[in-house]
C-alpha cells in the first residue's frame, strides 16, 4: 500500500499542463528539489490550472480521466518507492477524496438542474445498540494483526507457515536451478561455450528439454569411439549458403519496341517552315533561341534587329504539339536507355570465396561470359541511342529502325548457369552441416547425460516434489485460515450495512449548514424513494423552509456543495479509513463571512481531529489564503517530536502553460494583496530583459499597477481626491510621469477608447518606465520603502542604478 503523495512527477497535455516537470520547477532557496507534505495549500490565479490538478487527483479516486484531454500523461510518486500514472488509476491502495467542480456535477445535479436530484449517501446511524454489540463481538472473534490475535492471528501463522514451505521448496528448486544454469551457460564451462556441441542461444529451457529426452529409455549412451568420431566429424568446416540471385528482370525488348516505333513514327508540322525542315541543326537552333526571346525580348539578342510581331504563331505552327510531344517521348526514351546499361554492372556478382575450391573453373568461365555478353548488350543499347538522338536531331523525318541483335537470352544464360553452381554448391554444403548438426546434437546429448548422473539429477527432484507437496498443504491451510477472515469480515459489514442510515446523511449536511454558516431556513431533506419498501433507498432534496428550493444563488450553492462534502467525508465508505483529501476553491461566491466559516469548518472536521493521511487546498482568493495560514504547522510525530507537516505552493501561468513552485515569501509570510502587487510592480521595474519566462508580468502591468495605485493613493490621500489629481499630487510638480502612468494604466488595463488597442502588440518598454517611476516616487519614504522590499524578500535595492540607466537610454 502507498503512503504519503510526495511529488507530480510530470503532467503533459492537460489544459495548461503541456509538459511540466517538478523536479525543474519546485525547488527550494538551496536548489533541493521540495516535496508536498502532510497538509499542502496551493494559491494560483483564476484559470492558472488548479482544477486541472484536481482533476488529476480525483482520477486517482474515479478511477477514469476526462476524455476530452487528448493523450493526457501524468506521474505521482508516493512515499515509499511507488507510483501511479494515467495508466495505473488504482493500484495506489489509498482512499482519495476530491471537492471540485466534477465532484459538484457527479453528485449534485440539482446545482445544474433544479428539477434533478442530490446523490444519497449513508453516515452510520445512531441509537443500534444490539447492532453494534453484535459487530464488537465478531470484530473480537476477528482480532488484530498488531497483537495476532484471533481469525487474523491463525491467518498470520498460517501465512507464516506457507511462507517457510515456499522458501524452502523454492531454495531447493534455486539451487538445481542455479546447476543446470551453470551447465548450460555458464562462461567457460557451460555448454553453450563448448567450441564442439554448444549453441549461442543454448540455455535452461534447452538444458531441460536435453535432459527429458536423455532420461527415455529409448535414449542409447554413447561409447569413446562413437564420440571420437563425431568429434573428427566437426572438424570440416562447412560453407555458409549461398542465397539466390536476383533476376535481372532486363528491359531491351521493351526498350527496342518503343525505340522502333517513335523513331519510324510520321508527324508534321500544321504550317511548315520549309527552311527549318530542310536544315536540322537550323531547327534546333531556332527551337532553342525561341525560349531566350519569347515574352523577354523585342530584338533579336544575336543581330539586335526588330523580331517580325506574327514571328511567334509561324514558329508555334512549325514547332506543334505533336512534335513536342515526340520529342519528349524521345527523351523519356533516352532516360530508360540509360538506367538500363547503369544497372549492367551490378546485375550479378559472383565472389568465388562463397564456394568450395572444386568449383573455381566454373565460376571463372561464367565470370568471362558474362563480361563478354554485358559488354555486347551495351553496345546493343548504345546503337538505339545513337538512332534515337538522330531522330531528334530531324524531329520530322521519319527514319528506319536498325533493330541492334538482342542478347537478353545470353545474359539470362549466365545467370541461370550461376545458378545452377550455386545450388550444388549448397548441396554440398546441406549435407556436411546435416551430418555434422547430428554430430553435435549427439555430443550434446552425451555431455547432459553424463552431468545429471554427477549430480544425482533424480534424488533432486524427488526432494523438491516432496517440499512441493508441504507447500500445497500450507497454502491450502492460508487459503481456510483466509476464507474463515472473510466470512467474519463479511458478516461484520453485513451487520454495519443495517447500521447505514442514509437519513443521517442529510442531517450531518444540515449541522454544518445551521451552525457553521447559520442558514436556518436552507436544509437538505432525505425523501425516502419508495416508503413501503424498507430497501428502496433514499433521494436528497434542497429544501427552503421545509419546501423544495429552486433558484437558488451562487453562493448558496457553494455552500451546499462544500457542507455535502464535508458530511460525505463520514460516509461508511470514507470514515476512519485516513483518505488523501483535495479541496478545490471552496469559496467561490461567498463573502468574506462565509469564507471564514468554510475555513473554520475545514480546520474543526479535518484538521485538528486528524481526520486524514494527507490535506490540498487550492485557491485563488488571498482572504481564503490568509485564513488557511492559520493552520497548525506542526504535527505529533513518534514520541514527543513535533514534525513540520505544512507546505505552500503557488499555481503560475505564463502565456499559454502554468507551472508550480515553492510560495514566494511575500505571499507565505504576509497577508495581503498589496504585498503581491508591489513585488509584480518590482519585477517590471528591474527586468533587464523581456522573454516568455516573464512576459506575462508586463502582460498584467496595467491591472497590477491600476490597483495598487488605488490602494497606495486611497490612504495617502483619504479625502475624497480624484484619481487624476491624485496621480499628480503623488508625483508633484512634475505631470509628466502622472500623465504617462494615467495612459499605461488605462490602456493595458481596460483597453478603453478603441478596439485597436486590444489588436496591438504591449509597449513592454512604456510598463517598464513606469514601473521605475511608481518604485522611485515611493523610495521618497524611505522606511515603508524598505518595509516593503522586506515584505518580497528583496535584500539588495538595484532600482536605482537600473532607474538612472533607463533614463540615460532614453
Amino acid at each position: 500500500m502507498s503512503g504519503e503523495i510526495k511529488k507530480i512527477d510530470s503532467i503533459k497535455n492537460m489544459a495548461v499542463f503541456q509538459d511540466f516537470r517538478w523536479a525543474s520547477s519546485v525547488r527550494d532557496g538551496g536548489n533541493n528539489i521540495a516535496e508536498f507534505k502532510k497538509i499542502n495549500i496551493l494559491y494560483g490565479r483564476n484559470y492558472s490550472g488548479k482544477t486541472t490538478l484536481s482533476r488529476i487527483f480525483r482520477a486517482l479516486e474515479t478511477g477514469s480521466i476526462s476524455d476530452k484531454y487528448i493523450s493526457p500523461e501524468f506521474e505521482l510518486s508516493f512515499d515509499g518507492g511507488s507510483n501511479a500514472t494515467q495508466n495505473s488509476l488504482n493500484s495506489h491502495g489509498q482512499v482519495v477524496r476530491v471537492f471540485n467542480e466534477d465532484f459538484v456535477r457527479d453528485n449534485l445535479r440539482f446545482i445544474v438542474d433544479d428539477e434533478q436530484t442530490i446523490n444519497s449517501f449513508a453516515i452510520l446511524g445512531e441509537d443500534n445498540t444490539k447492532f453494534e454489540e453484535e459487530i464488537e463481538k465478531h470484530e473480537a472473534e476477528l482480532g488484530s494483526e498488531e497483537d495476532r490475535s484471533g481469525l487474523l492471528g491463525d491467518l498470520l501463522g498460517a501465512e507464516d507457515k506457507f511462507k517457510e514451505a515456499r522458501k524452502a521448496h523454492d531454495d531447493k528448486s534455486s539451487e538445481l536451478e542455479g546447476k543446470l544454469r551453470d551447465k548450460a551457460n555458464k562462461a567457460g564451462t557451460g555448454i553453450k561455450h563448448n567450441k564442439s556441441f554448444g549453441d549461442a542461444n543454448y540455455n535452461v529451457p534447452k538444458i531441460k528439454t536435453d535432459i527429458t529426452t536423455v532420461t527415455k529409455d529409448t535414449y542409447s549412451p554413447l561409447i569413446d569411439e562413437q564420440v571420437g568420431k563425431f568429434h573428427d566429424l566437426l572438424r570440416e568446416e562447412p560453407k555458409p549458403e549461398i542465397p539466390e540471385s536476383s533476376s535481372f528482370n532486363l528491359q531491351y525488348s521493351v526498350i527496342a519496341s518503343k525505340a522502333k516505333e517513335l523513331i519510324e513514327k510520321k508527324i508534321q508540322a500544321s504550317d511548315p517552315i520549309q527552311e527549318l525542315l530542310n536544315d536540322a541543326a537550323l531547327a534546333t537552333w531556332v527551337r532553342t533561341g525561341r525560349g531566350h526571346h519569347q515574352g523577354k525580348r523585342d530584338k533579336c539578342a544575336f543581330c539586335g534587329s526588330d523580331l517580325p510581331p506574327d514571328l511567334w504563331e509561324k514558329l508555334d505552327k512549325h514547332f506543334n504539339q505533336e512534335s513536342e510531344e515526340l520529342r519528349q517521348a524521345l527523351d523519356n526514351l533516352l532516360g530508360s536507355i540509360e538506367r538500363e546499361r547503369s544497372r549492367v554492372p551490378n546485375l550479378l556478382k559472383i565472389k568465388n570465396s562463397g564456394f568450395y575450391s572444386n568449383f573455381t573453373t566454373d565460376l571463372d568461365s561464367l565470370v568471362e561470359q558474362l563480361s563478354t555478353q554485358s559488354a555486347s548488350y551495351c553496345a546493343s543499347l548504345d546503337s538505339i541511342k545513337e538512332q534515337i538522338e538522330k531522330r531528334k536531331d530531324d524531329i520530322f523525318t521519319p527514319l528506319e529502325f536498325d533493330e541492334p541483335e538482342s542478347f537478353e537470352n545470353a545474359l539470362n544464360a549466365v545467370r541461370d548457369s550461376f545458378e545452377q553452381v550455386r545450388n550444388e554448391s549448397n548441396q554440398f554444403t546441406a549435407s556436411l552441416s546435416a551430418d555434422q548438426s547430428e554430430a553435435r546434437a549427439a555430443l550434446r546429448l552425451h555431455e547432459v547425460h553424463t552431468f545429471i548422473n554427477d549430480i544425482k539429477y533424480e534424488g533432486e527432484c524427488t526432494a523438491i516434489d516432496t517440499l512441493n507437496a508441504a507447500m500445497g498443504k500450507a497454502e491450502e491451510a492460508k487459503n481456510t485460515a483466509k476464507e474463515k477472515v472473510d466470512a467474519k469480515r463479511a458478516k461484520i459489514n453485513e451487520l454495519k450495512a443495517q447500521l447505514k442510515d442514509e437519513s443521517k446523511g442529510a442531517d450531518r449536511v444540515n449541522d454544518y449548514l445551521n451552525n457553521f454558516f447559520g442558514h436556518q431556513s436552507l436544509s437538505l431533506k432525505a425523501i425516502e424513494e419508495n416508503p413501503e419498501d424498507a430497501s428502496s433507498g433514499y433521494r436528497f432534496e434542497v429544501t427552503r423552509n421545509d419546501k423544495k428550493a429552486f433558484h437558488l444563488s451562487e453562493g448558496e450553492c457553494s455552500l451546499i456543495a462544500f457542507c455535502y462534502f464535508m458530511a460525505k467525508l463520514e460516509d461508511i465508505e470514507t470514515k476512519g479509513n485516513q483518505p488523501i483529501i483535495w479541496i478545490d476553491d471552496p469559496i467561490s461566491s461567498l463573502d468574506a463571512n462565509h469564507i471564514f466559516f468554510v475555513y473554520s469548518l475545514i480546520n474543526a472536521a479535518i484538521v485538528k481531529p486528524k481526520n486524514f493521511l494527507q490535506l490540498f487546498i487550492s485557491t485563488h482568493n488571498l482572504d481564503f489564503l490568509k485564513y488557511l495560514k492559520r493552520i497548525s504547522n506542526d504535527y505529533n510525530g513518534k514520541g514527543d517530536k513535533r514534525i513540520k507537516i505544512r507546505e505552500f505552493f503557488l499555481v503560475e501561468r505564463s502565456d499559454d502553460s502554468s507551472q508550480i513552485c515553492l510560495m514566494p515569501g511575500y505571499l507565505k509570510n504576509y497577508v495581503t494583496e498589496f504585498n503581491y502587487l508591489f513585488h509584480q510592480i518590482y519585477k517590471c521595474a528591474t527586468a533587464e530583459s523581456i522573454d516568455d519566462g516573464n512576459y506575462h508580468e508586463f502582460y498584467n502591468f496595467g491591472n497590477n499597477a491600476r490597483k495598487f495605485l488605488e490602494i497606495y493613493l486611497y490612504y495617502r490621500y483619504p479625502n475624497g481626491v480624484d484619481g487624476d489629481d491624485k496621480l499628480l499630487k503623488f508625483f508633484g510638480e512634475d505631470s509628466i510621469p502622472a500623465i504617462f502612468t494615467d495612459r499605461v494604466n488605462n490602456e493595458y488595463s481596460h483597453l478603453c477608447g478603441g478596439f485597436e488597442r486590444g489588436a496591438s502588440p504591449i509597449e513592454v518598454p512604456e510598463m517598464k518606465t513606469v514601473a521605475q517611476q511608481i518604485i522611485s516616487k515611493i523610495k521618497d519614504d524611505a522606511d515603508q520603502y524598505s518595509a516593503l522590499l522586506q515584505s518580497i524578500g528583496v535584500k539588495d535595492d538595484l532600482i536605482e542604478k537600473d532607474f538612472n540607466k533607463t533614463q540615460e537610454a532614453q
